[in-house]
Formats: structure tokens, sequence, C-alpha cells
């Protein structure tokens, strides 16, 4: 396995309901302190997501830490955002083989965003930071 100071890694962030993702994503750069290279692009929001991952996915990162929040309103449209950027994410991985982390709360209130995004354990930022490190690992044993 190549160190930690070899790998690339990008991180996609959702600027929407950026009170919450500034949080998540301070959490993911954390988490990937020793990494070589870390390349951060910014997206409106939720549903750009899958699109920014795979773009960085095919410019060689070895990794990908999505990073958005969907919270409920009072109509149906977050379920649909949610579930497809989170099925958009899942693609992007299996289509390019590159791990995708994560890291897009989908929640129904804000204080629950709130708790997943404060620092400490429990972020969902440095969860998914994390996850993409052991998942490269994992498949560079393979």
């Amino acid at each position: 396995m190549t160190s930690a100071s070899d790998l690339r890694i990008g991180i996609a962030v959702a600027a929407f309901n950026e009170v919450i993702t500034a949080g998540l994503l301070s959490a993911a750069e954390a988490a990937l302190f020793d990494v070589g290279e870390v390349t951060v692009v910014r997206v409106p929001g939720a549903w750009e997501l899958p699109l920014a991952a795979r773009a960085l996915a095919l410019d060689g990162v070895d990794g990908v830490v999505a990073i958005g929040a969907v919270i409920e309103g009072e109509t149906d449209h977050y379920q649909f955002i949610a579930a497809e950027a989170s099925r958009g994410l899942q693609h992007v991985m299996l289509e390019t083989g590159v791990p995708v982390g994560n890291a897009l709360l989908t929640v129904r209130k804000l204080e629950h965003a709130r708790e997943r995004s404060a620092r400490g354990a429990g972020n969902k930022g440095a969860e998914a930071a994390s996850a993409v490190l052991d998942t490269i690992r994992a498949l560079r044993s393979i």
C-alpha cells in the first residue's frame, strides 16, 4: 500500500445549506491531513454532486468525498433529490472503480444536520473521508 502522502483525494461539496456543509468539509479535510493532494470542487447543490464526483474520478483521484445536506421541507422534493443524488454517487463509484465516500446528509430536521456536522465524534464528513481511505487500502490489498 502506498502511503497516504502519495494519494490524491477529491472533495465535491455542495454550497446549498453551507452552514452544514462547511462543518462537514472542515472535518473531512482534517481527516485527510496526511494525504498528499486534496482538491475541493464546489457545486451548487446535492443534485450536482454525482457529476462533480465523476469528473474528479475521471481526473485520476484515488478517492472522492461527496459532501452535501438535503433537509426535508414542506414538499416531497427532498426525497427525490436525496435518493437520486445518493444513487448517482454509488453509480459513479461502480462505474469508475474509484471509492466515493458519502457525506450527503439526508435528514428531516436542521438540528439533525447540525449534530452530524458538528466538531468531534460523529461528524459525517470525517467518517466519509476515513471510509474512502479505508476502501482504497482494501482495494489495493486485493
